[in-house]
């Protein structure tokens, strides 16, 4: 920015109350073409004795002068101070907070590139690269990758306004700043899964294998009762075989070594949670072995009805990921874990599940899962492979009601929220409805990248989650412009109003759910195309093999068989054909 012509200044300092100082702006003739950048949400620095205090104007008002006043002052601005550059030493630095105050009449400027540069200069040279200030387009804006992986991050802002392309060039930079950082993100749109090329895995129901003992008790349940809530008397049984079950697949793996001796399934001290395999068959016929047992006929029907649910859901082709082998023993745990979560990464440290092709009933059960797994390695193995855990529409999973969602999703994330740091287990939430995410999960994020929110409460939880300094910065929020974001916290120098950076087209997000590609006349879809969509949409429940010759499905990758998937191999006795035909349905 240019300098004031010489004698004139932008204003002077008539006031100041803790961090709040008010501005008597110039007229017209003593500050010409300065009086335009009398603006909210300017920079201003103050020039004081030993040091020029950087400010940020948030009101700006005639209302009171005098006509004696209006000859040499046109307005008064309220300003925030925020740090303030020291001009001793080597060279100029910049500091938050403010050691020395402005004093009365102290003059003040309007922010010059150079000291913006000074203020926003990188702490880092592995500092991320994220875009422009808005002020000033000529001065980079920079976030700090470790204070804000340290201690978790939230991109909020509502439809529309680029929050996903935000997500996509923040994990960008960051795999490019921090190689050996595993990454995993819950794609809830499946728009993600060509953002990150070669150095991200993509999963989803057709090339995922998620052992259904993997689960622990809450999640099993919430399978089998498809999201409601279970019977007591169905759960009671459920609770006292699932043990028994684990024991016995015990027994199987020690018979070759023990030789006719037997372990008791109520020595061996496994609970429902305990994370070892066992067999859909075992638990199946201990059910039929209690239900035989009984003589009152009535009293079977509980055992019929639960047999019944099982039976429903390890049918269903869409929870094949669950159930392909449910009746085969093998404790592959660790390739599950090390499959999920990149370890080794073999120069694709990411992995992008997407989640729309999920049953619904499910969805928030495997996600369940996955924030359990992701924090429970972390725990035990004390943080040896740090992972950056993102998730996509949050809200959903964490929601601020307690009646709404999943109990033990909520808890996961919360978890990771609250202790995951300490085990190298980071946090990325992105959500359009702040206000509906647990306030407790959100509070643990301490850099925030806010975008356009139009909601009272959204922007209401947001003045609660700011510092005082900020909060003044919040009344922008609802005329922010696409890509414009307002960051607050740990990874930036100062509250910032700054624009996203474009990106490729390769890292663009699109929703895979498109038909677009789908050629169609001119005169518009006719009865085929209609008829291609409904074999899609009943082919995703029913029949295996409908997309055979659906001519709607666009092309995909083919299922990796390299000993970078170990759960995909051949040996494992997964046909990925099986899945083929689990694709979400069209939006």
């Amino acid at each position: 920015m240019p300098n004031s012509p010489s004698g004139a200044r932008f204003g002077r300092i008539i006031s100041v109350k803790g961090s709040l100082a008010r501005i008597g702006i110039h007229a017209a003739p003593q500050m010409g073409q300065f009086e335009a950048r009398a603006t909210v949400g300017r920079l201003v620095s103050i020039r004081c004795s030993s040091s020029n205090v950087v400010a940020m104007i948030t009101e700006v008002s005639c209302e009171g002068l005098s006509p004696a006043d209006r000859d040499h002052t046109i307005a008064t601005a309220s300003a925030d101070l925020l740090g303030e550059i020291n001009t001793t030493g080597s060279g100029p630095r910049f500091r938050r907070g403010v050691t020395v105050y402005p004093a009365i009449n102290d003059e003040v400027d309007p922010i010059t590139s150079q000291e913006l540069r000074t203020v926003y200069a990188p702490a880092h040279k592995d500092a991320i690269h994220v875009g422009h200030l808005q002020q000033d387009p000529s001065v980079g804006a920079y976030v700090d990758v470790d204070e804000m992986l340290n201690k978790h991050f939230a991109v909020l802002g509502s439809t529309g306004v680029g929050k996903s392309s935000g997500v996509s060039l923040l994990l960008n930079e960051i795999l490019g700043r921090r190689p050996n950082l595993r990454l995993f993100l819950l794609d809830v749109h499946n728009e993600y899964g060509r953002c990150f090329g070669e150095r991200a895995l993509v999963l989803n129901p057709r090339n995922l294998k998620l052992p259904f003992w993997l689960f622990n008790y809450e999640e099993f349940v919430d399978v089998i009762f498809a999201g409601r809530p279970g019977v007591p008397e169905e759960l009671e049984i459920l609770s006292e075989v699932i043990p028994y079950a684990k024991a016995i697949y015990t027994q199987y793996q020690a018979a070759d070594r023990v030789g006719l001796k037997r372990v008791d399934p109520k020595t061996v001290g496994y609970t429902v949670d305990t994370p070892v395999p066992y067999r859909l068959t075992d638990m199946i016929s201990l059910i039929d072995e209690r239900m035989g047992k009984l003589e009152n006929r009535s009293s079977r029907v509980i055992y019929n009805k639960l047999l019944s649910r099982i039976d429903t859901v390890r049918n269903d082709p869409r929870y094949a990921f669950m159930f392909e082998n449910a009746n085969v023993g093998g404790d592959t745990m660790a390739e599950v874990i090390s499959h999920l979560f990149r370890m080794p990464a073999s120069g694709r440290p990411m992995t992008v599940m997407q989640l729309a092709g999920f049953p619904v009933e499910v969805v928030d059960s495997v996600v369940s899962v996955l924030c359990r797994m992701a924090f429970d390695f972390g725990l035990w193995s004390d943080g040896a492979s740090p992972l950056l855990f993102v998730c996509e529409e949050a809200h959903r999973y964490a929601s601020a009601d307690r009646n709404i969602g999943f109990g033990p999703t909520r808890k996961a994330i919360s978890r990771i929220a609250k202790e995951g740091r300490k085990y190298g287990v980071f946090l990325g939430l992105v959500t359009q409805r702040p206000a509906e995410l647990d306030a407790t999960i959100i509070s643990q994020c301490s850099t925030l990248f806010t975008m356009r929110l139009a909601n009272d409460r959204d922007q209401g939880l947001l003045r609660s989650a700011v510092s005082d300094a900020a909060a003044n910065l919040l009344s922008f929020v609802p005329s922010l412009g696409t890509r414009e974001v307002l960051a607050f916290g740990e990874g930036v120098a100062l509250p910032t109003r700054l624009r996203f950076k474009e990106l490729s087209q390769q890292q663009l997000p699109r929703s895979e759910a498109t038909i677009a590609s789908v050629s169609s006349s001119s005169s518009g879809h006719d009865l085929a195309f209609v008829s291609s969509v409904l074999a899609r949409w009943r082919g995703a429940t029913t029949h295996r093999e409908a997309h055979a010759a659906d001519p709607v499905l666009p092309e995909r990758a083919p299922v990796p068989r390299t000993t970078d998937s170990p759960l995909l191999q051949p040996s494992m006795g997964l046909d990925p054909d099986r899945f083929s035909l689990l694709k979400k349905p069209l939006r």
